[in-house]
Parts: C-alpha cells; structure tokens; sequence
C-alpha cells in the first residue's frame, strides 16, 4: 500500500513526515531505531496515512509537505484526518 505517513514522537511531540510502500513495515523500522532521523523520537505512532495510486505520486506529496515546515499546517491535518497540498 503506498502512501504518506505523518508520525509523531509521544516522547517529544515532533512529527515526521515519509512516504512508503508499506506503513506497518516502515512504522515497525521507526520504532526498532532503523532510521537515523526518528532514532532519537521514539517511540512513535502514526497520525495519518494517506493512501496515493503509486509510490512516485506519494514521494512528490511527501516533498510538498515538508516545503510548507508549519506544526499548525501539519495538525490541521490530522484534526481534518486529510493530507492536504496547500495552507
């Protein structure tokens, strides 16, 4: 299932945004310390997922997302259970 994902640290409320082609995989590599950049979160659960058509389509979502940078852009978008492309 491909898709993009937004995790968040219970440890220190940050969220990380990544895409993959299989959530409970990617999520399970998070949380065992796989990936340097969440190593130091952990542990972390998922806030959203979107599902997209292909992995090419989910890696473009995902850089559109971390262009906008904004904590309140990113909870609106778990509030609204959607991930969105614009502000």
């Amino acid at each position: 299932m491909n898709g993009v994902y937004i995790l968040q640290s219970t440890k220190n409320k940050r969220y990380y945004i990544g895409s993959t082609n299989n959530i409970e995989k990617r999520l399970k590599q998070h949380n065992a310390g796989y990936v340097f950049a969440t190593k130091s979160m952990r542990p972390l659960v998922l806030a959203l997922f979107q599902e997209c058509d292909v992995l090419s389509d989910a890696r473009k979502l995902e850089r559109k997302i971390k262009n906008f940078k904004r904590k309140d852009f990113i909870e609106k978008m778990i509030r609204d259970r959607k991930i969105i492309t614009g502000p």
